[in-house]
């Protein structure tokens, strides 16, 4: 899944970007307000972490920028202050959790999957649509009930599809999930990732929307 940190401390955005990549996660990267603003692919993030005290419009300012655009895309706050005023303040302008500096990369994993876990409407530590169920801890799958081995790549395409299971995936989208910007982002490289992994849930399992995309069967 991709992620934007909006965080100005280069130390730690290298750090938490270093354990959020070991965890399988593609995190893009803004120091600022305004340089997160100036992206323009908000719709393929999975979720925003956000820091509060940013130089200039500070985090709240941003949150509300990014709600009144119409994107509901869970937020993950990030603060060095615990004070209850600025926690209200920050779920009032539209942050869905509130995590207080220093924090431990283990709890801001957790909290980012129970995010996006809610986010699609699965609130327990597995994914399930469409016979298809994952178990987020344990890195597992089944298929019908029966376990299916993934590698480290079709797990996360098959969570991406799980997490989003109404939805159309584009190819470009599947791509930011999959990889980083300069890192297999040839187009043909979708086709077979999607390839291998129907070959272990079911030929039919991911039906191709001609023009648009690949989605989740029903």
């Amino acid at each position: 899944m991709r992620l934007l940190l909006i965080e100005d401390d280069i130390r730690l955005a290298n750090r938490l970007t270093a354990r959020l990549a070991s965890e399988g996660m593609i995190v893009a990267h803004a120091t600022s307000a305004e340089q997160a603003l100036e992206l323009d692919d908000f719709e393929s993030l999975a979720a925003l972490i956000v820091d509060i005290g940013l130089p200039g419009a500070d985090g709240v300012t941003f949150i509300r920028k990014v709600r009144s655009l119409g994107f509901t895309i869970p937020i993950l706050v990030l603060s060095a202050r615990g004070n209850w005023e600025e926690k209200v303040e920050g779920l009032n302008a539209g942050a869905d959790d509130y995590v207080v500096k220093p924090v431990r990369a283990e709890e801001l994993i957790a909290r980012l999957q129970a995010l996006m876990r809610r986010a699609s409407g699965q609130a327990g530590e597995r994914l399930s649509a469409s016979g298809i169920e994952l178990d987020l801890q344990q890195k597992s799958a089944w298929v019908e009930g029966k376990p299916v081995d993934l590698t480290q790549n079709e797990f996360r395409l098959l969570q991406l599809f799980l997490l989003r299971p109404a939805s159309i995936l584009a190819q470009s989208e599947i791509l930011d999930h999959l990889y980083s910007k300069t890192k297999g982002r040839e187009a043909n490289t979708i086709e077979v990732n999607i390839a291998r992994l129907r070959r272990k849930i079911g030929k039919d399992a991911i039906r191709t929307v001609r023009g648009l995309g690949y989605r989740l069967r029903r």
